[in-house]
Formats: C-alpha cells, sequence, structure tokens
C-alpha cells in the first residue's frame, strides 16, 4: 500500500474537480480526501491503495472532468498511514 500526494494546478476549482477525485477514488477503492487550497487554483488530493491503482487514478487526475483544466501536478509517493477509511472531500 502507498500513499499519493498530489496538487493538481490549473482551473480546478468551481468545475466539480473534487467531486470527480471523489467518484473516481470510490470507484477504484482508494481511500483519502479532496480539498481546494486557499490559492484559488490548487486542489491537493491525499489517496491510499495499490501502486498500480494509484498510478491509474493520476492519470485522471491530469485530466480531470470536462471543464477543468488542469496545467500541472505536483506528486509526491510516500508510505500509507492508515488515517482513512474513505475518500472524502474536505471543506
Amino acid at each position: 500500500m502507498h500513499c499519493l500526494k498530489a496538487v493538481v494546478k490549473g482551473k480546478v476549482q468551481g468545475v466539480y474537480f473534487r467531486d470527480f477525485t471523489r467518484t473516481q477514488a470510490i470507484r477504484l477503492g482508494l481511500c483519502g480526501y479532496a480539498q481546494n487550497l486557499e490559492s484559488g487554483t490548487e486542489v491537493e488530493v491525499i489517496a491510499e491503495g495499490d501502486k498500480d491503482i494509484l498510478l491509474e487514478f493520476l492519470k485522471l487526475l491530469r485530466s480531470g472532468p470536462p471543464h477543468a483544466e488542469v496545467q500541472e501536478v505536483e506528486v509526491s509517493w510516500s508510505s500509507t498511514n492508515g488515517n482513512y477509511g474513505d475518500f472524502h472531500i474536505k471543506y
């Protein structure tokens, strides 16, 4: 099990990016969260699961929902800490 941290940058707030992320994470069986950052142009995503599934999830984050315009995704990896029982949106 691995932990993916991704900061998705671009037009990713106000375009249902967090909901898209949650839907895809649940479909893939991942745990973690998505939250808007104060910059207004970034969403932070933490996801835990199998590395191959996380790589598939990362591809989805790089495309986003129809009205998003992803410009960049900063990625870092770590060991899981098991703090998440599901995938949710943080407000």
